[in-house]
């Protein structure tokens, strides 16, 4: 199953781009170079992710957000009413078509005519490709990169998404929303649901949550088949996952096998 994904993307562009950036998102966007890209988050007051992204520093004074879900019209308008007398423009881009191209550095950016290509190591990811494919998801996907659903926007914690990992949240740069919720999860821990890599018995929609009796247990990110596997990454609450390591589990409501590939820690 091949799907064409779209990309939404956002412009931040002017004199106090990185300093609006570095004060409103989760990573350390200060310390980006130009012709790089890192992930990032932007977080509400409680922590709970709002967006997940990729940043890409195309300029000195101009970021790209590569959106990984959620919509950048209204991440645009949202992000307006903190920039008071900052020198920048936040423009929502139309939508572009999202490609797998080859081998390149994680992290680095460079253009190609008209997109932007993000190096993801044993791929790439062509951002406004001509023809779009999604033979890049699976791969993401098993290096757990979430991609994440409408219903998980605003719901989850860095830790959940394993943004630590990915170097998407930072704990030395001082002040920015969520701040102090993802410290304290950080050093004091405690958070009871952590990202997995998956492999279904069935195709499921992305952003499915399977229940097991009453209680919502697991929350599906993504979701692509490769080699007549159906790839997920989920969350799934920690005291349920001893049931499932090293074996399938029936989750009986939904008739549902998965098994546990690889799991990450905040």
């Amino acid at each position: 199953m091949t799907e064409h994904y779209v990309a939404q993307t956002l412009s931040i562009e002017g004199a106090d781009a990185i300093a609006f950036a570095q004060s409103q998102f989760s990573s350390n966007v200060s310390s980006l170079a130009v012709g790089r890209w890192q992930f990032s988050a932007w977080l509400d007051a409680q922590g709970r992710v709002l967006a997940l992204f990729h940043l890409a520093r195309i300029a000195n004074d101009q970021l790209l957000v590569i959106l990984r879900g959620g919509d950048a019209a209204s991440m645009a308008q949202a992000l307006e009413r903190f920039v008071f007398r900052s020198r920048l423009k936040l423009t929502a881009l139309p939508a572009t078509t999202l490609a797998t191209g080859p081998t390149q550095e994680v992290y680095a950016v460079t253009r190609e005519g008209g997109a932007y290509v993000l190096g993801c190591g044993n791929h790439s990811l062509v951002v406004g490709a001509n023809i779009g494919d999604g033979a890049w998801r699976a791969m993401q996907i098993q290096a757990g990169w979430p991609w994440l659903p409408d219903n998980v926007l605003d719901q989850l914690l860095p830790p959940a998404l394993s943004l630590e990992r990915l170097q998407a949240v930072a704990f030395d740069k001082g002040c920015y929303p969520g701040q102090e919720i993802v410290a304290r999860l950080h050093y004091r821990g405690g958070h009871k649901r952590h990202m997995h890599c998956v492999v279904l018995s069935q195709f499921l929609t992305r952003g499915t949550v399977l229940s097991q009796g009453d209680k919502a247990a697991i929350q599906l990110l993504d979701v692509a088949v490769h080699d007549a596997r159906n790839w997920a990454l989920a969350v799934i609450d920690d005291g349920l996952v001893s049931s499932l390591e090293n074996a399938t589990f029936a989750l009986s409501e939904d008739s549902i096998h998965l098994h546990i590939v690889e799991s990450w820690s905040a």
